[in-house]
């Protein structure tokens, strides 16, 4: 019992300067953030490199703080180094996908395929890019939720950036009667596109033309670029408009209908 008495008295003080050392590290590590966070905002950092530099930052600065608090508690750096061993082998091993998540934040941090503020597609997911840390890529869809893509699977999947351009091409397929005067419908829906000041001329002027012959109807094509921020706004008010105009000029869109004949007996 005496033993361990002494032994409390021996490390209690070593255990206030760990502490005191902890919250040195601590401070220490918001006073680098600020300082890099500054110092982004003065060279015009690329604020995508700058979140992931902040988050690996972070996270070794937190380690580097644990290590010394152990080694003023007099932990052995031989049992140090051989505990961070072992316990990098055992979240090597059941963290996998965690490291791929890692590998794949630098993968995007130096191929760029995105970056902070793009509008783009990953795999089925698709959103403005608010955010690439250190595990994973965070998207905000236009109603308003926030997705959370790993790295890993960012970097493994096709990704569609629609911001380089500041433009999209939006298609629609209108279907008409087979009894409707296709070239006065073509001439409806393309009066509707030039009214409108979101069409743009460039890279091609709009396209209507005939899509196809359907089972219960004429396919008209529509191919129209507009500007990225107008994209949903353009897509229903587009169909609304045609309706409307079709309404108006008599022109049918028909529904899916099946005739069935029984013969006489």
């Amino acid at each position: 019992m005496k033993a361990m008495l002494d032994k409390l008295e021996e490390l209690g003080p070593l255990f206030v300067l760990a502490v005191i050392a902890f919250i040195i590290g601590h401070i220490l590590t918001r006073i680098v953030m600020r300082i890099m966070d500054r110092a982004s905002s003065l060279n015009r950092v690329d604020i995508t490199v700058h979140k992931f530099i902040m988050s690996v930052v972070r996270v070794i600065m937190l380690s580097l703080t644990i290590i010394i608090c152990l080694s003023i508690m007099k932990v052995p750096m031989a049992s140090i180094i051989a505990a961070i061993s072992a316990a990098g082998l055992a979240v090597c091993l059941a963290l996998k996908s965690s490291l791929s998540n890692i590998a794949g934040g630098f993968v995007i941090l130096f191929t760029k395929p995105l970056k902070a503020g793009d509008y783009v597609q990953i795999g089925n997911d698709e959103g403005v890019v608010e955010e690439i840390s250190i595990f994973y890529t965070k998207l905000r869809t236009f109603d308003g939720r926030e997705i959370h893509i790993p790295n890993g699977n960012v970097a493994s999947k096709s990704i569609i950036n629609m911001t380089n351009e500041g433009r999209r091409l939006l298609i629609h397929r209108i279907q008409i009667s087979y009894s409707d005067d296709f070239a006065k419908a073509c001439s409806i829906v393309k009066g509707v596109l030039l009214n409108e000041d979101y069409t743009l001329h460039e890279p091609k002027e709009p396209v209507v033309c005939m899509g196809g012959h359907r089972d219960s109807s004429i396919e008209i094509l529509v191919k129209v670029w507009v500007p990225l921020d107008r994209y949903l706004f353009a897509t229903s008010d587009i169909l609304e408009k045609v309706k409307t105009a079709f309404d108006v000029n008599g022109i049918t869109i028909p529904f899916q209908q099946i005739d069935l004949h029984y013969p006489d007996k």
